[in-house]
């Protein structure tokens, strides 16, 4: 992902969690267009590229030709699957 130039202002936190959730409820692929769509309020195109930039480099979604997607998973559901997995 290209790097952007730093905003003049940074995205407030509420914006941030509104885009992270956006994109966790959706559980599939979605371009940059149709995450702006399912947003519950308007975000500036640059916000929202910063935003993605954040959140790609924190490992919790990727990027890819075809749109973005989120992957993190919360520690809870990472111990749920480590004590179904075999012990070595």
């Amino acid at each position: 992902m290209q790097k952007l130039a730093r905003p003049q202002h940074s995205p407030t936190l509420n914006t941030v969690l509104m885009v992270e959730a956006t994109l966790q409820e959706a559980g599939e692929v979605l371009r940059t267009a149709e995450i702006k769509r399912r947003l519950p309020k308007k975000v500036m195109h640059s916000t929202l590229l910063h935003i993605l930039e954040y959140l790609h480099q924190s490992g919790k979604i990727v990027i890819g030709t075809k749109g973005v997607l989120w992957v993190f998973t919360e520690r809870e559901e990472l111990q749920k699957l480590a004590q179904q997995g075999t012990e070595l």
